[in-house]
């Protein structure tokens, strides 16, 4: 197995994803909002690049199932009906329906690697669960960190990071790119007080100066989702698995 980490989305364009396996990492805050609305009942969420194409998208919707949520600079956008707090997302606000998500960096990070044969979605809260899928598949993993407006972001490194850690325990033989080894490094320095980090980071803060701390406090916790959000064909849902892989997942 082959691990390479890509630390913005503006290193590569969209048919770099091709044929490939992709992790998206959103840690504040849509990764963790995805997870936290699979894990509460949401039929599926669909990623949009653009408002606009999310208004677009809505206008087409029926039957009050459908429902806008984001945020443009941390705050909830004018006409959606919810922002980007992962604690907005429970299951008298979402359950059953499809969410149209737009966010700054997050959303915009899985529309680039659409064209991947398999897409998933990881945060800390679902660190564990995911984990074991990728050793399950066995294949080479590209893990694309969503950053901050191109930028380079720790939070969703260090995750990177710590998803790699967690592999490499179960697994043998593990390949990484520079950018993997220095993502791991990373983890290794910064990961084992993972809320203290994402308090201490720019994001955080600013999500904070926003009066999001509790956001933070929810996301910081660790592998409490056996959820695996899955994107195809437009639309991210949660990956149903068989009795006997349900089972292995709560047993671990």
């Amino acid at each position: 197995m082959k691990i390479h980490v890509l630390l913005s989305p503006l290193n590569v364009d969209e048919l770099y994803f091709a044929k490939k396996t992709t992790v998206v990492i959103d840690v504040l805050r849509a990764s963790s909002t995805i997870v936290t609305a699979l894990e509460n009942g949401a039929r599926e969420i669909v990623p949009v690049g653009t408002i606009e194409f999310a208004m677009k998208v809505s206008g087409n919707a029926f039957g009050g199932q459908t429902i806008l949520g984001g945020e443009r600079n941390t705050k909830k956008i004018e006409g959606f009906t919810l922002g980007n707090s992962p604690l907005e997302y429970t299951s008298d606000a979402i359950q059953g329906k499809s969410i149209i998500l737009y966010t700054t960096n997050g959303s915009k990070a899985i529309v680039k690697a659409k064209f991947s044969e398999n897409l998933f979605i990881a945060t800390f809260n679902n660190i564990n669960t995911i984990t074991k899928h990728l050793i399950k598949l066995n294949l080479d993993i590209q893990i694309l960190c969503a950053g901050a407006s191109g930028m380079f972001c720790i939070e969703d490194t260090v995750c990177a990071g710590k998803l790699i850690e967690e592999i490499k325990k179960e697994k043998e033989n593990i390949e990484l790119s520079d950018a993997a080894k220095a993502s791991l490094s990373l983890a290794n320095s910064f990961g084992e007080n993972i809320n203290k980090m994402l308090h201490e980071c720019e994001h955080g803060k600013l999500l904070i100066e926003n009066g999001f701390e509790n956001d933070i406090n929810s996301i910081s916790k660790v592998g409490i989702f056996n959820v695996i959000p899955y994107y195809n064909s437009g639309v991210i849902k949660k990956m149903v698995f068989s009795d006997e892989e349900s089972k292995s997942v709560k047993d671990n």
